[in-house]
């Protein structure tokens, strides 16, 4: 399936500020857009919440050649509870290393050379101490498997990956060699969401949404959102299934030629966040009201 790729995984975030301060100042990432929303998508792209949210692509360069980060932010949400299912994000990347000791951020030691560091919120980062490479510094994204060999089968039958290496415990699987690796992890216990969870997207031809979406009616998966068109203002309007893996991961699989176009780097995205952060005044209301903001 190498007409595929994987695009990026979706984060829920309660604190903006911080939040944008670790991907920007710690990891490097730059903003590639920025969008405001005044209700709940239909597709659940925020979760399933109905007020106002916000979504912020950020990344080391466009979803034509990297895996990137989805920021979603619920302006009447404070914070999300984890689950054990996300197990990490890693970026190979000295400069990242570099900065978590600078800015004096949580760092961890695993191995020689690898790190392990944490976003607000308890996303899990893991740091490889070598120099960025000129392609894409992701290297993968970790899931738990509550049962390896039933993961592997849906995401080779359904979701058209080839198996990279496996043994007992672990595998990797993806596209091609040039792009971010979908790595299961088995935790011998069942996965548990919660309310943090996140959701993995793949673009695809067009013309294969639908044969995606008979494979998982035929292998009685679970199918979240048929497909269906979303739109976005003055953007592209782009056609998703979303599905979800034995284990509930989602999957988005969105059509790659309208998505292309959706996802060219706006150069106004940074400044669009840092303006809407600036009118964010959802912090400074729950407080005149001797209010904690909600947590999910």
């Amino acid at each position: 399936m190498t007409s595929r790729r994987t695009l990026h995984f979706v984060f829920k975030i309660g604190d903006r500020n911080a939040t944008l301060k670790f991907y920007r100042e710690i990891l490097g990432m730059k903003v590639l857009r920025h969008e405001e929303f005044e209700e709940g998508c239909k597709a659940t792209c925020n979760g399933p919440y109905d007020g106002k949210w916000s979504k912020t692509m950020i990344g080391y360069g466009a979803e034509d050649n990297h895996f990137v980060c989805e920021l979603t932010y619920n302006y009447g949400i404070g914070q999300y509870a984890l689950g054990n299912d996300f197990l990490g994000l890693t970026i190979k990347s000295a400069e990242a290393v570099k900065n978590c000791k600078v800015k004096n951020w949580e760092l961890k030691v695993l191995s020689e050379n690898i790190y392990e560091t944490r976003a607000p919120g308890g996303y899990r980062f893991v740091l490889v101490d070598e120099p960025q490479p000129c392609t894409d510094p992701v290297q993968k994204v970790t899931l738990a498997s509550s049962c390896l060999q039933k993961s592997v089968d849906f995401w080779t039958k359904i979701a058209g990956m080839k198996v990279y290496e496996q043994n007992g415990k672990q595998a990797t699987l993806g596209y091609s060699d040039e792009q971010a690796k979908l790595s299961l992890q088995d935790i011998a216990c069942p996965v548990e969401h919660k309310k943090a969870f996140g959701r993995v997207a793949i673009a695809c031809p067009r013309n294969e949404l639908k044969g995606v979406q008979n494979a998982a009616k035929e292998a009685n998966g679970t199918i979240l959102t048929e497909l269906v068109s979303l739109d976005t203002p003055g953007k592209a309007t782009v056609e998703v299934v979303i599905l979800a893996d034995p284990d509930g991961h989602e999957i988005c699989f969105v059509g790659d030629e309208a998505f292309r176009e959706l996802s060219q780097i706006d150069p106004k995205g940074n400044d669009l966040l840092n303006e809407a952060i600036a009118a964010d005044k959802s912090n400074e209301w729950y407080s005149k009201h001797r209010r904690a903001k909600p947590d999910a």
